[in-house]
């Protein structure tokens, strides 16, 4: 009987660890991170690639990404080869069939969405060029959404005794996130038609959101530090067409920023390109109250 006790409640135990198995997931980046945690709760296992604090356009493959890219069931990137640098040497390494091109382990962000910098020409002197437009998308809120269907459906397909609860989450994050974007852009409505100059293209989809011009960059061509004539030339320019403040990510070097603020006045304004780039930053929501807070007080 004592032997039928123990078996029966080793039955169980592992039926229900079966049933509390978590979906792991592999993050190149932390706003993809924070979106799995708000579709799967608790039965995801979440791990984040990269910090707000790196430039994600350049990292190095080490042994222990490997081993975690080894280990996942899932990998959530934002794809269009912001990753190209680093990615595809975990997937000729790791040997996880399940992250090959095409596997369903493989989720990329940026697919399906309307891209916006497309270039017309594909030539390695115009910089860090990307072929299928500029991969920061997650910098507009409004494309949250779709890409939360389509990572809930994926995430489904691979642990489906989590579907509906997952599905469920999903609905309840686009319920609260379309209620927020409106929030934000009726807050944000002064920074219409606001000029900015930017670092890198890192904030295009932000800055189409709500509606400001980037008049141009510090960095001559994507990728590319500026040389001093260079920003001589854009201090001239901006002596015609004048901007209100300048935009660095919280990765980057702010001397250019530094060397035109001296020469213009223009605050410089540091915003989190990601989850936690910047204090009080920790979950997408406050990322994008944090922006809009940053550049309403440039902006007055």
């Amino acid at each position: 009987m004592q032997k039928i006790t123990i078996l029966a409640g080793l039955v169980l135990a592992l039926s229900c660890g079966i049933a509390k198995a978590e979906l792991k997931v592999f993050a190149c980046e932390p706003e993809w991170a924070a979106l799995t945690e708000e579709i799967g709760g608790d039965h995801v296992d979440v791990f984040t690639a990269t910090t707000a604090l790196q430039d994600v356009h350049h990292i190095q493959p080490r042994p222990s990404l490997i081993a975690r890219f080894r280990q996942a069931d899932l990998a959530v990137c934002t794809g269009a080869d912001l990753e190209i640098g680093w990615l595809p040497v975990l997937q000729n390494t790791a040997g996880n069939p399940a992250m090959r091109p095409g596997g369903d382990g493989l989720f990329f962000a940026s697919e399906g969405l309307k891209m916006i910098e497309v270039p017309t020409r594909l030539d390695r002197a115009e910089g860090d060029v990307h072929p299928q437009g500029n991969p920061h998308v997650h910098m507009d809120p409004r494309n949250l959404i779709p890409i939360s269907q389509r990572l809930t459906q994926r995430m489904a397909k691979l642990a489906p005794e989590h579907a509906s609860l997952f599905r469920q989450r999903q609905k309840d994050f686009a319920k609260r996130w379309l209620s927020q974007i409106t929030i934000w852009e009726a807050k944000a409505a002064p920074l219409r038609g606001v000029k900015v100059i930017a670092h890198h293209k890192t904030f295009s989809y932000l800055l189409n959101w709500l509606g400001m011009k980037e008049l141009n960059n510090l960095e001559p061509k994507p990728g590319i530090p500026p040389s001093a004539a260079y920003l001589n030339g854009l201090l001239m320019k901006l002596k015609s067409d004048p901007a209100s403040m300048i935009l660095v990510a919280s990765y980057q070097n702010q001397r250019p920023a530094e060397w035109l603020s001296e020469r213009t006045d223009y605050p410089i304004v540091e915003l989190p390109a990601s989850v936690n780039g910047i204090a009080n930053s920790a979950t997408l929501e406050a990322m994008f109250s944090r922006i809009i807070e940053r550049l309403l007080e440039a902006a007055t």
